[in-house]
């Protein structure tokens, strides 16, 4: 795999200014695919602002507390993606990893209560070892739980110790999020699923969507700010 990547190649969902430079930070493999996840020296430079220079984030990242989801992270090329959330609690300042309506990845600024949960899609489940259940999450985390929920279904997370404070079923009533197709980005009321199709509401519109492409956000709302 290439080490370097320039900017005018960088994934559409990237906001950022591909005439600046030649070239732009890589992010390193990790729980987020390229095209759904931003490297941390990106976030602090171009989207955040924090610094001018990728030397100056360096300085920052070795010498200040950078939190994401909880942990502490100090290498510029750290892969963030969809929910994440990044903290400079130096400054005071929280955000969560969304997507605009473009299906852009873009950062909402969140206060210190939200920003100790995180909503996890399940991805995939294996049995192991005594009998237990291994639930593989969106963000590349395993989480072993007793508890009963499918593939599809989210988890409330509290942070940074991953414990599960809610189980958010796919059914129909709940506040679904579009991670993936043209309408990445909005959001509604889950109506219907029939098969690999789903039907939501988002407002008074019923549009039609992938079952796939939906995250489940909250119950009556949702439980994070979109």
């Amino acid at each position: 795999m290439k080490n370097h990547l320039k900017r005018i190649a960088s994934p559409r969902t990237w906001v950022i200014n591909r005439k600046q430079n030649t070239f732009i930070v890589r992010p390193n493999p990790g729980a987020h695919a390229l095209d759904t996840g931003l490297p941390l020296g990106t976030v602090l430079r171009d989207n955040l602002q924090i610094a001018k220079t990728m030397a100056e984030i360096k300085k920052i990242l070795n010498n200040k507390e950078v939190l994401v989801d909880g942990k502490r992270r100090k290498d510029h090329h750290h892969i963030i993606g969809l929910f994440d959330v990044l903290a400079i609690p130096e400054v005071k300042k929280y955000y969560r990893v969304t997507l605009d309506t473009k299906g852009r990845l873009t950062l909402k600024e969140i206060d210190v209560k939200e920003s100790a949960i995180k909503v996890s899609k399940i991805v995939s489940k294996t049995l192991i070892a005594k009998g237990k259940m291994q639930f593989n999450l969106h963000d590349g985390k395993n989480i072993i739980a007793d508890k009963e929920a499918k593939v599809g279904d989210s988890f409330v997370l509290t942070l940074p110790k991953l414990e599960i404070k809610e189980v958010l079923p796919l059914k129909e009533g709940m506040n679904v999020f579009l991670a993936k197709g043209k309408h990445s980005g909005g959001k509604g009321v889950l109506k219907k699923i029939a098969g690999h199709e789903a039907h939501y509401t988002e407002d008074n519109k019923d549009i039609e969507t992938l079952k796939d492409y939906l995250f489940v956000v909250g119950d009556k709302k949702s439980v994070i700010e979109l």
